[in-house]
């Protein structure tokens, strides 16, 4: 029987529900591996459990997927390295970017706001970037004019022109940077001007969210530097929620270029907008490692453990918070 429009559509929907719970169930999995090293001060068996529990939770979902964003190249790690193949092989093929441990120091620390994030998009959705490349980024929210922020311009330039967009001074301009001694001029900058600056001491795409998140927040802007695969995976959470996004590339040496061109990216000079990192249909799910400000930490008990994760759609534009207990 041939199936109508209307049925199609129908079936296509029902196929992404199904996947957005799988997808919640992989990252459930690896925050809960994760969860065992918390504040023991072993990054490298953190993030070890994040990506062994997370590829054999992957496998099970029924996806022709591969990984886009991961740990690494094929030589330098041994799981969800980029162009690994993942899921049991039958089913959409979809490109997935991953952080199995994003903050894998605020873990190893039980210090706040440590996720795993994994991202889901249509093939060729997601930007194909190296794990040892920086980007510069900037992120506001969507009721903006596309023009009131740029990557380019100086901080002092940007929170300017934000503050008279939105009808206040700057000094009621809230930024959110990472704490990092390359910030140090940025951050100087932004207190100059008499801008309020919340400092990340790690995990930049939850400060990213936060960002385009400001009435729940108080964080007007996102500035800064920092990894280019959790760019990709913040501008995946922002197709889903609104926000704005700018992106450029650090690609300071011959072999970030020469990879960076063999991964398909012609222009290193490229300014990326949201839809230029994350397009076509996108999937987003994080769990917390440790209690944050996106979502709780796992709850270790005698019997059960309890898992918190927040999953977005962009077809939908569906925000999701989902509350977890497992049997231990």
């Amino acid at each position: 029987m041939k199936l109508s429009k209307v049925d199609d559509a129908r079936s296509a929907a029902n196929l992404h529900r199904t996947l957005t719970l799988e997808m919640v169930r992989v990252t459930e999995r690896a925050a809960i591996a994760a969860a065992e090293w918390r504040g023991k001060g072993n990054e490298k068996a953190a993030d070890d459990a994040a990506v062994a529990a997370m590829r054999t939770e992957l496998d099970r979902v029924s996806i022709s997927g591969r990984i886009v964003i991961g740990e690494g190249e094929q030589f330098e790690c041994d799981d969800l390295f980029i162009g690994q193949p993942v899921g049991a092989g039958q089913g959409p093929e979809v490109d997935i970017a991953v952080d199995p441990l994003e903050g894998v120091t605020l873990c190893a620390k039980n210090q706040p706001d440590s996720l795993v994030v994994l991202a889901m998009a249509e093939r060729g959705g997601l930007l194909n970037v190296a794990r040892n490349v920086y980007m510069h980024k900037i992120a506001i929210g969507a009721e903006y004019a596309p023009d009131v922020v740029h990557v380019e311009w100086s901080a002092s330039e940007n929170v300017r022109s934000l503050a008279k967009a939105k009808g206040v001074p700057v000094s009621e301009i809230t930024a959110i940077v990472l704490d990092r001694p390359r910030h140090a001029g940025l951050i100087e900058e932004l207190r100059s001007a008499g801008v309020s600056v919340k400092l990340l001491s790690d995990g930049d795409i939850a400060g990213v969210i936060h960002a385009v998140n400001t009435e729940d927040t108080g964080v007007d802007i996102y500035l800064g530097s920092g990894g280019a695969p959790e760019g990709v995976l913040a501008a995946a959470a922002l197709r889903c929620i609104g926000g704005q996004m700018q992106g450029k590339l650090i690609l300071d040496t011959p072999d970030k270029r020469l990879r960076a061109r063999e991964m398909g990216i012609d222009d290193p000079n490229r300014i990326y907008q949201v839809t230029d990192l994350a397009s076509g249909d996108v999937l987003f799910s994080a769990t917390g490692i440790t209690d944050g400000s996106l979502v709780e930490g796992v709850k270790l008990r005698r019997s059960t453990v309890e898992t918190s994760t927040v999953v977005m759609r962009s077809w939908s534009q569906t925000t999701r918070w989902i509350r977890a207990r497992h049997a231990r």
